[in-house]
């Protein structure tokens, strides 16, 4: 026989922001900003980019794919690069974890990595590898050279030795638990902010006027 539901305390009912009720009670003092850049999306196309080229080696997860766009989309980089197998728009899986920024975000595909960083390279970028090897740098010692190019590599496999060959330099994240690694699109969010921290573009308004464009709009 099933035995009768205890009745807690009632519960105080509070406002969202939205003005429907808080279901914990608890009403925010904070202000919440809007989810999305009030520019119209060809005023924002006119924003500068950070000199900040995010290369994807072979990402077996269309899911990662789309989360490292919307990362490139909140940082302002210049460009997501997949090369070789990895997804890119348009894709289904991709544009669930991407929320849409694959139309924010420029783009180009390689068909392999190697010609994405001979492309880079002529065009002055830094190309550093992310990657846990012998003798890489930590990426918070590490100092950026702008434009850089950040190399993420295969969930299980990693950044190909071809690959990592062909680039100036190494950095790793390090971990301290039982697993040696941990999520690409993680990782890329760590060495991206890390990247914008050094360029000092951590500390500008979330959201600026593009050239010509006065606070009015005229």
């Amino acid at each position: 026989m099933r035995r009768p539901r205890t009745q807690g305390p009632p519960r105080h009912r509070g406002r969202s922001l939205k003005g429907r009720p808080a279901p914990d009670g608890i009403e925010t003092r904070f202000e919440v900003r809007t989810r999305d850049s009030e520019l119209p999306p060809e005023e924002f196309a006119r924003l500068p980019r950070r000199p900040i080229h995010i290369v994807l080696d072979n990402l077996r997860s269309a899911f990662n794919v789309g989360s490292i766009f919307r990362l490139a989309d909140a940082a302002r980089a210049a460009e997501v690069i997949p090369c070789g197998y990895t997804a890119y728009p348009p894709h289904h899986k991709l544009e669930q974890t991407s929320l849409g920024t694959t139309d924010s975000v420029p783009w180009r595909r390689f068909v392999d990595t190697a010609s994405a960083l001979a492309d880079l390279r002529w065009s002055g970028a830094e190309v550093v590898a992310v990657e846990t090897v012998r003798g890489a740098s930590r990426y918070h010692r590490f100092n950026c050279h702008f434009p850089v190019a950040l190399v993420l590599g295969n969930e299980a496999l990693g950044v190909s030795e071809a690959v990592l060959e062909l680039c100036d330099a190494v950095v790793e994240i390090p971990v301290f638990g039982y697993k040696n690694s941990i999520n690409v699109a993680t990782a890329a969010g760590i060495v991206l902010y890390e990247a914008l921290r050094q360029g000092g573009w951590l500390d500008e308004a979330a959201f600026t006027q593009p050239p010509g464009i006065s606070e009015s709009g005229t």
